[in-house]
């Protein structure tokens, strides 16, 4: 899994934070809602914009971040 085909920083859309490519569904929406208990299917429901993929990606951006080391986004 790439996530960086999925996951974008524009300092034009949100304010800059990593949202999930061609939306402005933040990867850290995506993640709070896994966090509370919402099932995939349940998010994908909320947000129709969303792919199963898409919602991996931010998994794997996570698990990138957890690391604790600097991520490099692309422009």
């Amino acid at each position: 899994m790439d996530w960086q085909e999925y996951i974008t920083v524009d300092p034009l859309v949100c304010h800059g934070k990593a949202c999930i490519k061609g939306t402005r569904v933040m990867v850290s929406v995506v993640l709070d809602n896994l966090a509370a208990g919402l099932l995939v299917d349940e998010i994908l429901t909320s947000y129709p914009a969303l792919t199963r993929e898409a919602i991996q990606a931010a998994f794997a951006y996570a698990a990138e971040l957890a690391r604790e080391r600097i991520v490099l986004m692309p422009a």
